[in-house]
């Protein structure tokens, strides 16, 4: 019998019309994003790879973005929500444009438009599954702040996202410091990323990292770190352990 031929009654609870979508589970996604504040403004790093499921499937994906003339956005999780997320935020800086009144949305406006959205999305069981840092500068003030799937939000001087949140974010509480140079900052940034790609199984070693000051947003070209894996503790990680296999 071919059940897909049987013909459903009209407004049935099983008609094609009463499809509800939802992502029930992410498909492909990006691993960590760390960020903090220097003197300047705010310096953000994610690596470039995109996982389906354990597989590194893509190793170009570009997963930190500016917002409008004052903030830079980085992403954690399914690349397709964070794709959608962008378009809410280019209606949104779009709408604010059209007002043409010398005023633009700051940092702060944005983090916290993304808080009401996430939340938004998780009350109706529909979540956008990305982990979310917001950095920027408007009128000298530096801002930085995360939210996660479920519109969990905070403020900080140094975030991370995903494993970053175990591994990075002791590093960053030992060495950060308020008057980091640009130059120091991007040394404690490759820092916590060399120890995410030795610990991570998603993180690859193909990384950006972004800057946002006064004068705006750059982005680097993507670039490599350099390694070590001599390490005895990696050339045999089961050794000692109980009851290991």
């Amino acid at each position: 019998m071919n059940f897909m031929a049987s013909k459903q009654p009209e407004n049935s609870l099983l008609s094609p019309e009463s499809d509800s979508q939802r992502t029930l589970y992410p498909y492909v996604t990006g691993t960590s994003v760390v960020a903090l504040k220097y003197k300047d403004g705010i310096l953000m790093a994610a690596d470039m790879g995109g996982s389906y499921g354990s597989t590194l499937r893509y190793k170009s994906v570009e997963r930190m973005k500016p917002i409008g003339k004052h903030s830079l956005l980085g992403a954690s999780g399914e690349i397709s929500d964070f794709q959608e997320i962008l378009r809410y935020l280019d209606e949104l800086i779009l709408y604010d444009n059209m007002w043409d009144d010398g005023n633009s949305l700051g940092p702060k406006e944005v983090h916290n438009y993304l808080t009401r959205v996430m939340y938004n999305r998780r009350n109706k069981f529909n979540p956008l599954w990305n982990s979310l840092v917001l950095g920027g500068v408007k009128n000298g003030q530096k801002y930085l702040g995360t939210v996660s799937m479920i519109g969990v939000n905070f403020e900080d001087n140094h975030v991370a996202t995903g494993f970053g949140n175990h591994l990075a974010r002791p590093i960053l509480r030992q060495e950060w410091h308020e008057n980091l140079s640009f130059e120091d900052g991007v040394r404690l940034l490759e820092k916590c990323m060399r120890v995410l790609l030795y610990r991570d199984r998603s993180a690859v070693n193909k990384l950006q990292i972004a800057k946002i000051t006064e004068e705006g947003v750059t982005i680097s070209q993507p670039y490599s770190l350099k390694t070590y894996w001599e390490f005895s503790a990696f050339e045999n990680p089961a050794q000692g352990a109980i009851g290991s296999w």
